[in-house]
């Protein structure tokens, strides 16, 4: 088999594993031991390990000494950390679409969002994936591939999030958001954009609860005690 094929095999594997953990398929935490997944995809285990190397780039899987690769488990703090980065990268997506969204920028989202359409109210993991794609693709549409790259990581890492700590993920509000989003922009509503952007990613980070405290001991002992009073 030449590099070549290899580089292939790899992105494959990798590609398909990142779709699976988006979708929820592999769950946070699920071990990923490099033979089971070389003999489900019919590859070997270096192309397994160079695929979960990217992965681990991009935080979706880490790797625990002696013990293999993990489906990655974001802490609270560190969800909250990435979603203040995430406002900070697609506040400046939002401002050079507004300056420079490409001629077939508009057809390119509006065929997007016609497929978040189509998975309404029918396959949550799906609708969060498609959900992250479509802000992906805002990204790549700057032109800007070093930024569309950042943006990049940090949706798939919500994903993840989301997978971990949303109850729900409401694909009405997502599909809706995005295409108030999309009117700003062939508006060239700069100040628009930048607040339909902001709210949206803002009700995305509370429906991953990020927000929640949690009880105190003493609070949830008293749940206990009552059976005592019984």
């Amino acid at each position: 088999m030449s590099d070549k094929e290899k580089t292939t095999l790899s992105d494959t594997v990798h590609d398909l594993l990142r779709r699976a953990i988006i979708e929820q398929a592999l769950k946070p935490g699920m071990r990923l031991p490099e033979d089971t997944v070389g003999d489900q995809f019919g590859v070997s285990r270096t192309i397994v390990r160079h695929a979960l190397v990217r992965l681990e780039n991009e935080g979706l899987v880490i790797t625990r000494r002696n013990r293999g690769a993990f489906v990655a488990e974001p802490s609270l703090d560190e969800a909250k950390q990435i979603f203040e980065v995430r406002h900070c990268l697609e506040a400046e997506v939002i401002r050079l679409l507004v300056e420079r969204m490409p001629e077939t920028g508009f057809d390119q989202l509006e065929a997007h969002v016609r497929s978040e359409e189509s998975v309404r109210g029918k396959d949550g993991p799906v609708s969060i994936r498609l959900a992250g794609e479509f802000h992906i693709l805002l990204a790549r549409l700057t032109g800007n591939d070093v930024l569309a790259g950042y943006v990049s990581e940090v949706v798939l890492r919500c994903s993840l999030i989301m997978a971990m700590y949303a109850k729900s993920h409401s694909s009405d509000c997502a599909v809706d958001e995005h295409s108030q989003i999309i009117a700003a922009l062939r508006a060239r509503d700069a100040d628009t954009a930048r607040h339909l952007m902001s709210h949206h990613l803002g009700a995305v980070a509370g429906r991953a609860e990020l927000t929640r405290q949690e009880d105190s001991v003493s609070t949830i002992l008293s749940r206990y005690g009552k059976e005592l009073a019984q």
